[in-house]
């Protein structure tokens, strides 16, 4: 899917959100009032709420679509995740205000005017939004949009919220037990906690959260399988909106190969890295030397010793500087290591102990992919 096609399969389905919400919020405002029911009342009102979240996604996917320029270089493409925080927040309002309005009903309970009619309006507005939902999410899924996948399964928690608004019409018909209140506390807090999730989820994509694992072993496999390349290692990818990525990847070259040879091979790949799947890499270069036996030794050490250690997932970029004594490795570790000192003081000395004539250069790092 091309960017204007995503475009357009967000823009269709914030559309179809919008008129299908207003409708459903009228429907249910009229009938709450008319029952006097808090719960009805305050489901109108967020699908009221709704039908802006989705005005919110069409508009954001407008402005981040703008082109980049000298300011943003990089595009708008993370307009789109403010938005999602803009969205965050109706939520949170909206689930608050219910959870006000809800507390005082408990205090000061007010008798229920519900029927038959309006628990079927209810009922049919539940079968709708669920349905929204699902077209949503799915299209949402389809143009990778976290934006519409939020307001899907958004929807859809309206949904359920409206079976529990169901069952205490219904006891209250059969039995004349009114727990509205305590329902519309319930369904308060039902979005309230969406609302929390969608302003997480947000502020992680702004933060920067590690790059799409799939994307990152497609990259790897393309780098891997390229002739020249020893391996790889270190993947960084910077995300600027959804489908927006530029990266950067450590490849490791045999020593011998000259510059002109390493940038023909690498050139090609960029380009053809950038074709398959739109993403800017850059390259760094390691030198490593897998045919001298003496390489092999501190290879087999290394490895010996990254078998031993349970927050070291892997290592590389091993390479003896010819000329001198020092030994170069880069090691791979978990986020659940807290004391890397004492990780390089351990390494160093069992290093030391097998090549006491050699210099140990160690660089400790994490994976972000």
């Amino acid at each position: 899917m091309t960017q204007k096609e995503r475009n357009k399969v967000i823009i269709r389905t914030s559309v179809v959100g919008v008129v299908v919400n207003v409708a459903i919020a009228a429907v249910k405002i009229v009938a709450g009032l008319l029952a006097s029911s808090i719960a009805i009342l305050s489901e109108g009102v967020n699908n009221a709420a709704d039908a802006l979240t989705s005005v919110l996604t069409l508009v954001g996917t407008k402005l981040a679509g703008r082109h980049p320029d000298a300011k943003h270089p990089f595009g708008y493409g993370r307009i789109e995740y403010l938005t999602g925080l803009v969205i965050a927040a109706i939520i949170l309002v909206s689930g608050f205000q219910m959870l006000s309005e809800a507390v005082k009903l408990v205090f000061n309970p007010e008798p229920l005017a519900i029927s038959y009619v309006s628990l079927g309006v209810v009922a049919v507005s539940a079968v709708v939004k669920f349905a929204l939902a699902l077209y949503t999410i799915a299209r949402g899924k389809a143009a990778s949009s976290e934006a519409l996948v939020g307001v899907g399964l958004e929807c859809r928690g309206d949904s359920y919220v409206s079976v529990v608004t169901i069952a205490t019409a219904v006891l209250f018909l059969l039995t004349g037990i009114s727990i509205d209140a305590y329902a519309g506390i319930v369904m308060s807090l039902v979005i309230i906690k969406a609302g929390v999730e969608v302003g997480l989820k947000t502020v992680s994509e702004l933060i920067g959260r590690p790059g799409e694992k799939e994307l990152a072993a497609k990259i790897y496999a393309l780098v891997r399988q390229t002739p020249g390349v020893v391996g790889a290692a270190d993947m960084m990818l910077h995300n600027y909106g959804p489908g927006a990525w530029s990266g950067s990847v450590n490849v490791e070259i045999d020593h011998e190969k000259s510059v002109g040879e390493v940038y023909a091979f690498l050139h090609e790949l960029q380009l053809r890295i950038m074709h398959e799947e739109k993403v800017t890499m850059v390259f760094g270069v390691y030198a490593v030397d897998n045919d001298h036996e003496e390489s092999k030794r501190v290879r087999e050490a290394v490895l010996e010793y990254v078998r031993q250690q349970e927050h070291v997932k892997s290592f590389h970029a091993i390479y003896l500087e010819p000329g001198t004594n020092r030994i170069y490795c880069d090691l791979i570790v978990g986020y659940g290591l807290k004391d890397w000192d004492a990780l390089r003081a351990d390494f160093t000395a069992y290093m030391k102990d097998r090549f006491p004539a050699n210099e140990i250069a160690l660089t400790i790092e994490t994976e972000f992919v």
